[in-house]
């Protein structure tokens, strides 16, 4: 359904963006690399003499989607931004509209609404979580693992984050690093909540490999097949007990009732930066909810602005499984928000502050910044 009440049009005075770097606690390994530095735009819109923050998700190469920094900046300064100032008055549900001409780019999208929202909002003093019909005031967090040495590594990998109380843990898997290593944990942790993410590593090829995994007992097999391939998921999910789980096909409700409709997923992964905005995100849990399917939130090792956002989003009732909603600490050392989410028995507190609810730490926004840019109306 529509937001109950949409917020109220700003006006747009310019934005700020910014390109941070911001080091790793440890390397995080996919089946597609290795991050040892977390390289994101930060977009801060100016509006009525208030200001609204953002966060592109982009990656500094173009290796989970086609989107990436670079890109993502170049047309953020050049069509983006300029579209939205010259509307000059804007309220955040008409930018999608804004920026539908442009083909594409949904995590540039993503990051611009987001800054707008945020503005349209603290003018407001209200909070996201309940602009966005937030039901519950804290989130249980799960953790994604990245891919570790051996088995054995992964095994205290695993076993630190239990310690430390997350709720669901995640593993992810490509070919060569998938039944050894999802048999370690299970063995080791028995019965906890466990599931696995491939990150389009495999095809329809690999059946026998990922329909092994299915005496692990698992809460899912995440985007096993790559982003295109609809209709082999659904081949794939017909043959597996295991339920499929859909991330980087769902790239908008389209994308979603597509899946739905051909039997391509019994669980969707929601990250609103690859659906092209938090609208959007909450468009897709309406029709998941609807249809029954269950849905969480996928994370981009946002930083402090993107993960109160997260956490907002993981409140709405149709959110059924633990995301990966994580404590601050779990990528960053430092973060750019001057109180990091933390865990608290397993769980991260949902803001409830005017707009996304969190203060940026400027000492900490300027030492991360490689680039900035101001664009004005």
């Amino acid at each position: 359904m529509p937001i109950a009440h949409p917020a109220a049009s700003v006006t747009l005075d310019g934005f700020e963006l910014r390109v941070l770097h911001l080091p790793l606690v440890s390397p995080f390994t996919t089946s597609f690399g290795t991050e040892t530095v977390r390289e994101v735009i930060v977009a801060r819109a100016l509006a009525d003499g208030a200001e609204g923050w953002g966060e592109i998700v982009t990656q500094q190469a173009p290796l989970y989607s086609s989107e990436y920094t670079q890109g993502a900046w170049d047309v953020a300064t050049r069509f983006l931004v300029p579209a939205l100032l010259a509307e000059r008055s804007l309220a955040p549900e008409r930018v999608a509209a804004v920026l539908e001409p442009f083909v594409g780019h949904r995590m540039a999208k993503a990051g611009l609404e987001l800054a707008v929202l945020d503005a349209a909002l603290r003018t407001e003093s209200r909070s996201f979580a309940s602009y966005a019909g937030a039901v519950v005031d804290r989130v249980p967090s799960g953790v994604s693992v990245g891919i570790q040495r051996d088995p054995a590594a992964l095994v205290d990998a695993v076993r630190g984050y239990l310690d430390e109380g997350y709720v669901r843990i995640k593993i992810k898997i490509k070919p060569g690093r998938d039944i050894d290593d999802t048999a370690a944990v299970r063995e080791a942790f028995g019965s906890i909540p466990l599931q696995v993410d491939a990150n389009s590593a495999y095809t329809l090829a690999d059946t026998d490999t990922l329909a092994a995994l299915d005496r692990f007992d698992l809460l899912l097999i995440e985007q096993p097949l790559q982003e295109d391939d609809l209709v082999d998921h659904a081949t794939l999910a017909a043959g597996l007990t295991t339920p499929v789980c859909l991330d980087e096909s769902i790239t908008s409700r389209k994308a979603a009732s597509d899946a739905l409709a051909l039997g391509s997923a019994a669980i969707v992964n929601i990250k609103a930066g690859r659906v092209g905005g938090y609208l959007e995100a909450i468009a897709i849990h309406d029709l998941c909810r609807d249809a029954g399917v269950p849905v969480w939130c996928g994370g981009m090792l946002e930083t402090g602005i993107g993960r109160a956002a997260n956490a907002a989003l993981a409140a709405l009732p149709g959110f059924t499984l633990p995301g990966d909603v994580s404590a601050a600490d779990r990528f960053y050392t430092r973060d750019v928000v001057t109180e990091p989410a933390v865990l608290d028995d397993g769980h991260v507190r949902v803001p409830t502050g005017p707009g996304l609810g969190v203060d940026i730490d400027t000492d900490a926004l300027d030492a991360f910044t490689v680039e900035k840019t101001v664009i004005r109306a």
